[in-house]
C-alpha cells in the first residue's frame, strides 16, 4: 500500500489538514460550498446546533446540525484553484488514514453543494433567480492537469464547443462536468437547470472590459448563441467547473446553485442581494436534511 509522503500531504502538528486546519472527525458527510467567509456565519445560523469550527485564511468550516442531520459549510474564497484545495483536502479527511498516509480501503462519498451568486447570460433569465448547475463548463483548466480528465467530461459537447467559437488554441482547452444526477433532482422544484461557465476570472475571462482589451471581443456573444441538443448557455462564475471534474474522479456527489445578481445581456445587477442568499440556504438545508 502506497504511503503519500509528507510533502505531498501535509499534516499540522495538531492533526488537521493544512489549508482547512480540519480534522477528520469534524468533517460531516453533506457540504455546503460557499466563495465568502462571511456568509459561513450565515448558513451556519441556521443550524439548531453546532459542535465544531475551523479557520485559516479565506477557509472557514462549521459543522453542526439542521433538522438533526450533521452538515459542514466551508468558505472557499474565490476561483478554482482553491477549490483544488478543498476539494482534495475535505476527501483525503474522508477517504485517507491522516495517521498512516494511506489510502481507505472503504471510501465515503460526500454530497457537497456550492451555494453561489453569478451573472446570467440569457435575458429571460430574471434577476435573483436560482440557477442549477447540471453541467459546467471550464474555462480555468485546472482537470487538465489530471489523468482521466476525457472520461469526466462529455467530449461531443466539448468538440460542439469548441467548433461554434472558434477557441483560441492559446487559451485552456475548455472541459464539461455534469452535476450528480440525484441532487440536480433534488432541487429542482425552486431552480433552473442550466449550463454554467466556471472562468478563471471576473474581468477578462467573463468579458469585462476596463483598460485591457480582449483577446477575443465577441466570445460572449459565440457564448450566448451556443445551442447544445436545445440547450443554452445560462450563466457565468468561477468554481463548479472543478467543484463537479474533481468530485466525478473522486466519487462524491456534487452540484452548484447560483443566486443570479446580475444579467450581462440586460446590463443590469441587483445589488441588493442578501434575502434572496438566505432564501436559498434555507432552502437547500431542507432539501438536504431529506436525504
Amino acid at each position: 500500500m502506497r504511503v503519500i509522503e509528507s510533502s505531498e500531504l501535509i499534516i499540522n502538528n495538531d492533526g488537521s489538514i493544512f489549508h482547512l486546519h480540519l480534522k477528520p472527525e469534524q468533517l460531516a458527510d453533506k457540504v455546503i460550498l460557499v466563495g465568502d467567509p462571511g456568509r459561513v456565519e450565515v448558513v451556519a445560523s441556521f443550524f439548531e446546533k453546532t459542535e465544531a469550527s475551523a479557520s485559516n485564511r479565506e477557509f472557514k468550516t462549521i459543522t453542526g446540525y439542521y433538522k438533526g442531520k450533521r452538515i459542514s459549510v466551508v468558505s472557499t474564497g474565490i476561483g478554482t484553484d482553491n477549490i483544488d484545495i478543498v476539494v482534495n483536502e475535505l476527501d483525503a479527511l474522508s477517504n485517507i488514514d491522516l495517521k498512516t498516509r494511506t489510502e481507505k480501503s472503504e471510501h465515503k462519498k460526500l454530497t457537497i453543494v456550492r451555494l453561489g451568486t453569478s451573472g446570467a447570460l440569457q435575458p429571460e433569465i430574471d434577476l435573483g433567480s436560482y440557477v442549477l448547475t447540471e453541467t459546467s463548463i471550464g474555462f480555468d483548466g485546472l482537470l487538465n492537469f489530471y489523468a482521466n480528465r476525457n472520461k469526466v467530461s462529455n467530449l461531443e459537447m466539448e468538440a460542439a464547443f469548441i467548433e461554434h467559437t472558434k477557441w483560441n488554441p492559446q487559451c485552456a482547452k475548455p472541459y464539461f462536468c455534469h452535476s450528480a444526477s440525484n441532487l440536480v433532482e433534488l432541487f429542482s422544484d425552486f431552480t433552473t437547470k442550466g449550463i454554467t461557465i466556471s472562468a478563471p476570472g471576473f474581468y477578462g475571462p467573463q468579458g469585462r472590459v476596463l483598460r485591457l482589451p480582449l483577446a477575443d471581443p465577441k466570445l460572449n456573444e459565440k457564448i450566448e448563441s451556443f445551442n447544445y441538443n436545445g440547450r443554452k448557455i445560462t450563466n457565468f462564475e468561477m468554481e463548479s467547473s472543478a467543484i463537479n471534474g474533481l468530485s466525478h474522479l473522486l466519487g462524491h456527489d456534487s452540484v452548484t446553485i447560483c443566486t443570479i445578481i446580475a444579467n450581462r445581456v440586460a446590463k443590469d445587477a441587483k445589488v441588493d442581494y442578501q434575502a434572496a442568499i438566505k432564501n436559498l440556504i434555507e432552502n437547500t438545508l431542507n432539501k438536504l436534511a431529506t436525504l
